[in-house]
């Protein structure tokens, strides 16, 4: 059978026309099929994100019930390192509670796994409860130029105040206002530390710090400097920053068993010898914080038996505790290949009352 040249003309554009739609059709159930895929994927990540939030939550909760059972524990009146709340072997009484043994890291729950880290606050001085005294003294601490001590000390308190009158080397309102972009004093507590970065005086390197170890100045490597102070093209160094020694929430109190010589030389009467005596004193004969051997103080007035003279131990009463009632808790969860961590301010009023007085995630 013989076809004509329009037949075969008619043929070959059917094949085409049916070549076409078969791309077609499949260029859309590819398009479908990814669609699914993603919403799919959405939907588990969505599911995934509402659990990874109870596991916060969840953590959160462990930690409350952690920090109830250290205060409850005999023979224990204080809050230190070694403690289990804080990563440590545990006291002598904690081996024998309901403590003993518990995880802290990669604690399974609910489909995922929880780690929890606990720091207390009062390890730290309050930015807004400390005195001219203090700030400057932990300027002096940290080697910042005369020059600037008074500056910086004045302007963070000028920033806390409610008033409007800028202290002698302080600012308020008026001088921020003539910066660009203007901005003006805050005249209340400071919330978040970083804004201690917006404070006149206070730069980057003097809030960072050139490292984040707790260490004395005296013992971090040296680096010349161009005669006294720093010249005009060189950067100050800080062996600390102010974020490693000041917290905006806690009681106001230092907790002698946590915190470092930095934070312990802030307090009025405590040199560099004093502070390095405190710490050789609660870490026991290894000379290490948060080991089997720790030897906390059980209240500030045993600092006496340390070698600390009397009259530095009654001032050192007026600033200072051994018992923390301000923690900081990060929850780490995990859920598969998702993760994410959420941080919790508690507030421990007695070891039935722990409230929660702050939670985000990052």
């Amino acid at each position: 059978m013989k076809f004509s040249k329009r037949q075969h003309f008619r043929n070959g554009m059917a094949l085409i026309m049916v070549m076409i739609a078969i791309a077609v059709f499949s260029t859309m159930a590819g398009l479908l099929w990814f669609e699914m895929k993603v919403e799919t994927h959405l939907a588990m990540r969505a599911d995934d994100e509402q659990q990874l939030l109870w596991l916060g939550r969840s953590g959160v909760e462990y930690a409350r019930w952690i920090l109830s059972q250290e205060a409850s524990i005999a023979g224990e009146p204080y809050d230190s390192l070694n403690q289990i709340w804080a990563g440590g072997p545990g006291g002598p009484g904690e081996t024998n509670s309901v403590l003993a043994g518990i995880s802290m890291d990669n604690y399974p729950l609910g489909g995922g796994t929880i780690s929890i880290k606990i720091i207390d606050l009062e390890r730290y001085a309050n930015i807004n409860t400390a005195n001219s005294l203090m700030l400057q003294q932990a300027l002096t601490v940290m080697g910042v130029d005369a020059d600037s001590i008074s500056v910086v000390s004045d302007s963070i308190q000028d920033w806390i105040d409610t008033d409007d009158a800028p202290r002698t080397a302080g600012a308020e309102s008026d001088y921020y206002q003539s910066l660009t972009p203007p901005y003006s004093a805050k005249n209340a507590p400071i919330d978040d530390l970083s804004e201690l970065l917006l404070v006149k005086g206070v730069t980057p390197e003097m809030y960072w710090g050139d490292t984040s170890s707790n260490v004395l100045a005296s013992q971090q490597p040296q680096k010349p400097k161009l005669g006294f102070g720093n010249s005009p093209d060189q950067t100050p160094e800080y062996p600390f920053g102010l974020k490693d020694i000041f917290t905006p929430i806690s009681s106001g109190q230092i907790n002698i068993n946590t915190a470092d010589t930095n934070v312990l030389q802030m307090i009025p009467g405590v040199d560099a010898a004093t502070a390095a005596t405190i710490v050789e004193q609660r870490a026991g004969p290894d000379g290490v914080d948060g080991t089997d051997d720790d030897t906390p103080f059980r209240s500030v007035r045993q600092l006496a038996t340390a070698g600390v003279s009397a009259a530095v131990v009654q001032q050192i009463g007026n600033f200072c505790t051994v018992r923390s009632s301000t923690f900081e808790v990060h929850v780490t969860a995990k859920i598969g290949d998702s993760t994410r961590e959420f941080v919790a301010t508690l507030f421990r009023n007695s070891g039935a009352d722990i409230q929660v007085v702050g939670f985000y995630w990052k």
